[in-house]
């Protein structure tokens, strides 16, 4: 048999094997990469750094013209379930938060307080995230664009696809055009996503390993259970009451589909293009999920609520302050407001940390100090975060689109 045969055969056997387990094996080979070749590994991080880098380059303008798409196109009449995924968005935060502080009172975690402070300015109480929402809601639409601004880009998409419902059919018709042009390009990205988890996994082991986490192993267990149960009990529980359906065939799906490659990549950002991928392959409502998914990434931070609740309460616990029920209670309401807004703050949840420990009379220089040490576990921390909360992104936009309500409509129409 001829090379260029082997090759056909090679190439043809790809699409079959399907992409997720492609990207497993590119975690299994970078694994074994970064054991057995540690010195080779950094040389294969470009793999990683390019898949990030076009992922995080095609987002912005994915979304801009398949929200303005959407909208332009949308028939009067026609509804969309945007309202039940905003609902499902905060409860899950909210619970999430509850979750933390039950985990925290069950495993008091203390931390050894003598990391170097942090970088950055965390925000001085929920007013200045809601504060910074609003205004990145009027931002330039060039500059929201080109700085990945999702809440911009979400309101001028809105505006513009509004207006241009009013437009000539040629018009929606070329946004529609320009629309399957870019969820195309889109395509071909993540068909990039093998080699470019091989890289990110190659370099990010090669060069962090887990010996710098085993000094933190109780916080990382607290943190790390807190979020599998959230993702795998409450989220399910939320999806089950809402859609009168078993929630883990979805559960699971939503997991394999999104949560791996946002393990990875650790950008809510870079995994929208995945999401909506996704979403298409779930054959749900486009009109939908075109805003639901951005805007997810934005505001439905169940994960970082967990991160905030538990560093701040282990914080609580390592000065001895005894923290009561209503004070916890009204921890678990900042934690989910600010994670609301985690995106808006450089440093993402970690640097919400001192606006909650606020609550508690904790200064401002040892919650810094908390911040520093979730930056010496992030590589797992973060990791782990950004997987729920994208993957829960999916989860409750799916679940919004199949309630008994909706399904219901359907079947009259």
């Amino acid at each position: 048999m001829s090379a260029s045969s082997d090759t056909r055969t090679a190439s043809s056997l790809l699409p079959r094997i399907g992409l997720i387990p492609q990207i497993l094996i590119g975690i299994a080979a970078g694994l074994l990469l970064a054991t057995l070749a540690p010195s080779i590994a950094p040389s294969v991080a470009i793999l990683g750094d390019l898949f990030i880098g076009a992922l995080k380059a095609v987002a912005p303008i994915l979304v801009f013209v398949l929200v303005m798409a959407a909208i332009a196109s949308h028939q009067r009449g026609q509804p969309t379930q945007v309202r039940g995924v905003l609902m499902l968005y905060l409860i899950g935060t909210l619970v999430a938060a509850l979750i933390a502080v039950a985990a925290s009172f069950l495993f008091p975690t203390s931390l050894i307080i003598d990391a170097p402070r942090a970088d950055g300015t965390p925000p001085t109480g929920v007013a200045e995230i809601l504060r910074n929402l609003a205004m990145s809601a009027v931002d330039n639409p060039i500059h929201a664009l080109t700085d990945a601004n999702f809440i911009g880009i979400l309101a001028w998409a809105v505006g513009l696809g509004l207006l241009l419902r009013r437009a000539s059919d040629i018009t929606r018709r070329s946004l529609a055009d320009l629309s399957d042009a870019v969820s195309g390009l889109v395509r071909w990205v993540i068909r990039l996503a093998p080699l470019g988890i091989f890289g990110l996994v190659a370099n990010t082991f090669a060069s962090t390993g887990m010996s710098a986490l085993a000094d933190y192993a109780q916080l990382l267990a607290v943190l790390l259970g807190c979020m599998l149960f959230v993702a795998l009990v409450t989220n399910p529980l939320i999806v089950f009451l809402y859609t009168r359906r078993n929630p883990y065939p979805l559960v699971f799906t939503c997991l394999r589909g999104s949560a791996i490659t946002a393990f990875f990549t650790r950008s809510s950002a870079a995994n929208i293009p995945v999401n909506m991928e996704l979403c298409k392959r779930l054959d749900l409502h486009a009109d939908t999920y075109s805003v639901s998914i951005p805007l997810g990434a934005t505001i439905n931070m169940s994960g970082a609520a967990v991160t905030i609740t538990v560093m701040t309460l282990a914080a609580a616990n390592t000065l001895g302050i005894d923290v009561d029920f209503a004070t916890a209670l009204l921890l678990c309401i900042v934690s989910a407001l600010a994670a609301c807004g985690v995106s808006g703050v450089a440093g993402g949840s970690l640097l919400l940390i001192p606006m909650a420990a606020s609550l508690f009379g904790i200064s401002a220089d040892v919650a810094m100090q908390v911040v520093a040490i979730g930056f010496v576990i992030s590589v797992i921390q973060d990791s782990t975060e950004t997987a729920l909360n994208s993957s829960t992104d999916v989860l409750f936009t799916a679940a919004a689109c199949r309630s008994p309500r909706v399904r219901d409509r359907l079947s009259k129409e």
